[in-house]
């Protein structure tokens, strides 16, 4: 069977090289990998590339694939386009999801940006994060509402796997993922109940902006969200991942749990009962703990420990990990991930050896090009 197509946005940190502190520097770094990019890659590259709300942070976005290997290599060519262009700027990347370092975010001057900045103040002001988004191919709207009301319980699995900002200012936050706490500020964002029809969903989106409260539609940030621009889901929960293995085991799993539950719903079997309380509160576990300690299992909501939870989620979706021929790469990924721990436990363990949080961004800015332990 053909694969559904599978895509990945990065946002990454623009840090100074000695210091680790975020600078604003993005249209430099565009206008940069413009000049940077050969004749011949110059297009794709660019592309690959683009502003997020911030000055001190870079969008990659990556082709669609239809395999793992392909995204894996589409995940380290857009890293890589990221890496050259901000060095050619006097700055390093670094996969964080949020700055370990104290910093003043300054928001990106186009229109829409300083609206939101108006309207929205601290939140905005103070929105330096870096989430991962993964973008899985739907046939139709109708199938992409089946997949939302069904998928809802598994994402914070996603975010657990992918937690990647213990730091907030200066200090440890007590979260594996803060980025996701200061995420939750936005009032579009969070976890959704069920919608039903595609009617629904739409109607409920246009309601939003129509209260005049959002911008736009494109504020609608739920954790998982029929995109705007694309024919896909958008699942957007997780952290951006320190290590790019770790970016296409969430895109794996993302791609796997859109086709489990699109089955789901052509079999018949009813969407999830979750109330939409429980799944905040499951969003907020996996936020808080991550990894180091219980979840709240799709299956039981009651908590379980983590890795068990993770390996609920691998047998949920097993045979359409199977038929993409995911499984084997999926589960040795996993495997690797609860082994040695996921970003925030990469930058607390950096924290601990060197007492430095300028360290931890360096050490970080070595695996995000290269993958290789810091």
């Amino acid at each position: 069977m053909n694969s559904r197509s599978v895509g990945v946005e990065e946002e990454l940190l623009l840090v100074e090289p000695e210091t680790g502190q975020p600078r604003a520097v993005a249209g430099t770094v565009l206008a940069a990998a413009q000049q940077a990019a050969a004749p011949d890659r110059r297009d794709a590259d660019s592309a690959a590339l683009d502003f997020e709300l911030t000055e001190q942070q870079l969008e990659t976005n990556s082709e669609p694939c239809r395999t793992l290997d392909e995204l894996h290599r589409e995940i380290r060519r857009c890293r890589a386009a990221a890496a050259v262009a901000a060095e050619r700027a006097g700055v390093r990347v670094a996969a964080l999801g949020t700055s370990p370092v104290p910093v003043e975010p300054k928001v990106v001057g186009t229109s829409r940006y300083r609206r939101m900045a108006e309207v929205f103040g601290l939140t905005a002001h103070e929105q330096l994060t870096c989430g991962c988004h993964v973008h899985v191919g739907i046939s139709c709207d109708e199938e992409g509402v089946a997949v939302l009301d069904r998928i809802g319980p598994w994402l914070s699995v996603l975010l657990a796997l992918s937690a990647n900002s213990p730091f907030w200012q200066g200090q440890d936050s007590s979260y594996a993922s803060f980025r996701y706490q200061a995420w939750g500020r936005w009032p579009g964002s969070g976890p959704t109940g069920p919608f039903r029809t595609a009617q629904s969903y739409h109607e409920t989106v246009r309601q939003m902006v129509q209260t005049g409260t959002l911008l736009d539609e494109g504020m609608v940030y739920f954790d998982a969200r029929l995109s705007g621009q694309y024919q896909t889901i958008e699942i957007r929960v997780a952290d951006v991942c320190l290590r790019a293995d770790d970016t296409v085991l969430i895109a794996a799993l993302a791609r796997a749990l859109v086709e489990t539950e699109a089955r789901a719903a052509r079999e018949g079997k009813a969407a999830s009962r979750t109330r939409t309380e429980l799944l905040r509160l499951a969003a907020w576990r996996a936020s808080r703990s991550s990894l180091d300690g219980v979840l709240l299992s799709p299956v039981t909501g009651l908590p379980e420990r983590a890795a068990a939870v993770a390996g609920l989620l691998l047998d949920h979706c097993r045979d359409a990990l199977a038929d993409a021929q995911d499984a084997d790469i999926a589960a040795e990924l996993l495997a690797a991930l609860l082994a040695r721990g996921n970003g925030a436990a990469f930058q607390r363990a950096a924290y601990r050896r060197s007492g430095s949080l300028p360290e931890v961004i360096r050490r970080a800015v070595a695996v995000t090009g290269n993958g290789q332990p810091g």
